[in-house]
């Protein structure tokens, strides 16, 4: 079977992207409008698809400044397409990227058993003291596990 990296989605990526995500549990709460105006504001793109059929077996989005910072975002493989080293397409393809091309860093966030994965092209734990940090609206789009935590340091 032979796949095409593209950097458009049309309306039946969408959808099927749609469908993609309903059967994850970090992204299962996602519905067609948003994601429409999710890769609309996205500043890359980059899917994997079934030469052939058009299918959408994998996809990736990037925000970034071109220049500095590239963050990799909604990492993910249809099921029905792994074991089959489209998650390294993906990313040989983003870090490939023309556009992309002058970023100095980039970065993305993962589940522990994705990161010898990732590591692979050169992505570590160390960040020198820096850490991810959250803020959460109350908008239903929050996810599993998601709500507030107040530390001893709220007033």
């Amino acid at each position: 079977m032979a796949f095409e990296a593209v950097d458009h989605l049309t309306d039946d990526h969408l959808r099927q992207l749609c469908k993609m995500y309903q059967s994850e549990w970090w992204t299962g709460g996602r519905k067609l409008p948003e994601i429409r105006r999710m890769v609309g504001h996205s500043d890359a793109v980059i899917a994997i698809c079934d030469s052939k059929q058009q299918h959408l077996a994998a996809f990736a989005r990037i925000l970034t400044d071109y220049v500095y910072k590239a963050l990799i975002l909604d990492v993910i493989v249809q099921a029905s397409y792994r074991g089959k080293g489209l998650g390294r397409v993906l990313m040989d393809t983003i870090l490939n990227h023309p556009s992309l091309k002058s970023v100095e860093q980039f970065e993305l966030y993962c589940m522990p058993e994705m990161v010898p994965f990732y590591q692979k092209w050169e992505f570590t734990e160390n960040l020198e003291g820096l850490r991810f940090m959250r803020r959460l609206r109350n908008t239903g789009h929050a996810g599993k596990g998601a709500g507030i935590v107040r530390g001893q340091s709220d007033q």
